[in-house]
This record gives C-alpha cells, structure tokens and sequence, in this order.
C-alpha cells in the first residue's frame, strides 16, 4: 500500500529487520539441505523446551545482569534470541 507521501506501514521500509523478513517464509516449498536437515534433527535431539530454557536464561543473563551497553545490533541480536525462545515453546507444546 502506497500514500500520498511515499511508501506505506506494509514496505520493506518499516520491517523490524529489514535484512531478514520473514513474512513469507510460509511460501518457501524448497526441501531442506543436508546441513539444514542435520540442524533440525540435533534440536530435536536436544529438545525444544531444553533449548528455550537455555536461551531465556542467555537472554536474560545478557539483558538483565550485565553492565555492558546495547547499541542497536546487540539490541537486535537480543530480540533474535527472544524469537527463537519463542519458536521453541511453540514447538514444544506442539510435541
């Protein structure tokens, strides 16, 4: 959607992470790699619940208990680690 003044809320412009979009991510019907293949089954090994819990606790350990200061790539590196927390509770209730 474009407005009078340029691009619209729906442009690659306004993506929270430009570089990696993912909204149609759903689309992709590409079998996995050999590699991507193998990363999927070591989580599943490991098990998601494991995992979210590792990675809350690094996030929160990063965010919470460290004098270092975020600037924007750490910030978006945090909101990244968030995501895959929440990727993986999802699954794990999923299972």
């Amino acid at each position: 959607m474009q407005t009078s003044n340029g691009p619209g809320v729906d442009s690659k412009e306004h993506s929270v992470n430009q570089t990696h979009d993912a909204r149609h991510a759903s689309k992709a019907s590409a079998p996995l790699t050999d590699s991507q293949a193998e990363f999927w089954y070591l989580i599943e090994c490991q098990g998601y619940k494991e995992l979210a819990q590792s990675l809350k606790k690094v996030h929160d350990l990063a965010l919470y208990h460290s004098n270092v200061p975020f600037d924007r790539a750490e910030k978006s590196a945090l909101f990244d680690v968030n995501l895959l927390v929440e990727g993986f509770q999802k699954l794990g209730e999923k299972v």
